[in-house]
């Protein structure tokens, strides 16, 4: 059976590199001291559930070291790594609980265990289970190709769903992000990103440990500790992960001085789109911020070339271009491919594709079709292969949109999305919303909606953004 662990390669070739430094607590391990830690635990793991089990071992807890720690030792001892959204209310936190039927729950003191969960422990006290030297017995890992991991979608659309997400998923996964954005073992990541999300616990945290680099973990995003930990010169941070959001709150912060930000390799943004006002004003500034796109199902999948800073702001609002191992497509309604600058739905295939959704055959049937992911979002392609996010056409009342900047006070520029209605259909601002709401992350939903009959384009049909734009500023009363 093939296994693949970067964490004990990297035990053998570079034990003394650190690998995870823990900011809060201060504690940090050396490759080898990671090995051993998880190893301890692994072996604890399989001596109360049986080798190669699949019992389900879940987190509820902000981010720490000990949630990466504890993801590793279950991929070694064979049981499923099940990190919660501790920031839901607690009737949802327990639908997850009886959803996935944990062995265990570890959790944060100030996050009782749930109702529902047969056994819980705190978190804290993780590292302390088990023998020191103890290591699982050889066996005691499941099939590449099998689960490892549940990740639960944020179910705005529904019942959450947990995403199924084995070893050789978060390996090609991290190897995309490695390869897309200059990665290596004298990387240094800050993981703000919350660890029971894709972008903290494979982006943030799992690539830099494939790539034989280290990771700084924070408790969450904080404004100013953030600022201090990305220009503090004696971290050496070269890779960063946020959404717009963040990047907005990061560059309205006293004290923040562009330059001090310019030996970052990559600062990579998804989530949601990042408006294209701020990529610009970044880049010229000399900050590579690159935007991406990934999902729960997927991993890391698009991104822009962090080498390039002409690309980086004439292409700015694009996802990028697929990474090394992915295959994209935009089709239409009937599964077709559609030529550039159409806009139809997106599809992706690759290693780094998860199996499906536990114990959701239906929902399973319905995304994955042939080897593709069915993403149910909206996107278009230029001419040049970049890629872009186009959700509100997907309404079958829609038949086009135009998005633009306008100012706002708080995060710089927002979006005021200009709609016409398909022949035969009626639409208003708060179905937009509605949908957009109930389809996009909260960063992605436009702050106003004008439904209007037309609008300004070129002799050859494309929108004219600029003229557009002015036509906002004078609706909104915006000098």
């Amino acid at each position: 059976m093939i296994h693949v662990d970067p964490v004990s390669t990297y035990a053998a070739s570079n034990p003394d590199r650190f690998a995870i430094v823990d900011l809060e607590s201060g504690r940090r391990w050396t490759y080898a001291q990671l090995n051993a830690a998880a190893d301890r635990l692994a072996a604890w793991l399989v001596g109360e559930f049986g080798p190669a089990s699949a019992v389900r071992v879940a987190t509820l807890a902000r981010n720490c070291a000990e949630m990466p720690i504890l993801q590793l030792a279950s991929a070694r001892a064979g049981t499923i790594f099940v990190p919660l959204n501790w920031r839901l209310a607690a009737p949802e936190i327990e639908a997850l609980i009886e959803d996935a039927s944990p062995g265990i729950v570890f959790h944060e003191p100030e996050f009782p265990a749930p109702r529902a969960a047969s056994r819980s422990g705190v978190i804290g006290g993780l590292l302390e289970l088990g023998h020191s030297g103890a290591r699982a017995p050889a066996g005691s890992r499941r099939p590449l190709q099998e689960v490892s991991t549940l990740l639960y979608t944020s179910g705005t659309s529904g019942r959450p769903k947990g995403v199924m997400l084995s070893e050789l998923n978060a390996f090609w996964g991290c190897a995309n992000f490695i390869y897309g954005n200059a990665v290596s073992l004298h990387s240094v990541f800050l993981c703000d990103m919350p660890l029971f999300h894709t972008a903290g616990l494979y982006a943030a945290t799992r690539t830099p440990l494939q790539a034989g680099g280290c990771v700084l973990i924070s408790r969450g995003f904080d404004v100013g500790k953030t600022l201090q930990r990305l220009t503090d010169p004696t971290l050496k941070v070269s890779h960063y992960f946020s959404v717009p959001q963040m990047a907005t709150r990061l560059w309205t912060e006293p004290g923040f001085e562009p330059h001090k930000l310019r030996g970052l390799q990559a600062w990579a943004i998804g989530g949601a789109p990042n408006p294209k006002a701020q990529t610009e004003r970044f880049v010229a500034a000399g900050i590579r911020i690159v935007e991406g796109f990934g999902m729960s199902e997927t991993g890391s999948n698009f991104g822009m070339p962090p080498h390039d800073l002409e690309v980086l702001q004439r292409k700015a609002g694009s996802c990028g271009l697929p990474f090394m191992s992915i295959e994209a497509r935009i089709v239409d309604d009937h599964g077709r491919d559609v030529p550039p600058g159409t806009t139809g739905e997106l599809w992706m295939r690759g290693p780094s594709i998860a199996s499906g959704y536990w114990q959701q055959p239906e929902a399973t049937a319905k995304a994955f079709r042939d080897g593709w992911f069915v993403t149910g979002d909206a996107a278009v392609r230029d001419a040049d292969g970049f890629y872009y996010e186009a959700a509100i056409c997907e309404l079958p009342s829609v038949a086009e949109c135009a998005v633009v900047g306008v100012p706002d006070p708080q995060w710089g520029e927002v979006g005021r999305v200009y709609v016409i209605a398909a022949p035969g259909h009626a639409l208003t601002p708060e179905q937009i919303i509605a949908h957009c709401r109930n389809r996009l992350a909260r960063f992605k939903v436009p702050k106003s909606v004008a439904v209007t009959d037309a609008v300004p384009r070129t002799a050859s049909g494309k929108v004219q953004k600029h003229l557009l734009r002015q036509r906002a500023l004078a609706e909104l009363g915006t000098p």
